[in-house]
């Protein structure tokens, strides 16, 4: 076994090749010479903010929810199992995952709807 571990890990430094790039150098483009650019991936501070109010709000309107709704819910739409795939899971019809899946969509539809009603709107267009 611990040959077979040798034989692994001398592939993968075989394997392994300097993939870094400087990023202090400038880029050589035949007849120009340019500096490199780095573009920030991050939202702006008020759309991660954003980001991060809209899913605590989801995640207290899921939790809302009957248990029964909340694991279909949870299933199919957030881990994206299929119908068949859940009704396996949960050892039920697949007529009952997509009554209950009904359900939780018009319950979670009606408590965020009234959540963003009160509040005035919080400027999220997601229905």
């Amino acid at each position: 076994m611990r040959i077979a571990v040798n034989e692994a890990l001398m592939k993968l430094r075989k394997r392994k090749t300097d993939r870094t790039v400087p990023l202090d150098e400038p880029v050589d483009l035949g007849e120009d010479v340019m500096q490199r650019e780095i573009a920030v991936w991050d939202g702006n501070p008020e759309q991660l903010y954003s980001g991060e109010e809209m899913k605590k709000i989801l995640e207290d309107a899921l939790d809302t929810l009957k248990p029964d709704f909340r694991t279909v819910f949870t299933l199919r739409d957030i881990e994206e199992l299929s119908t068949e795939e859940t009704a396996e899971a949960l050892d039920i019809s697949v007529a009952a995952v997509k009554s209950r899946l009904l359900r939780a969509r018009l319950a979670l539809r009606e408590k965020l709807t009234r959540q963003f009603k009160r509040k005035g709107g919080t400027g999220f267009d997601f229905m």
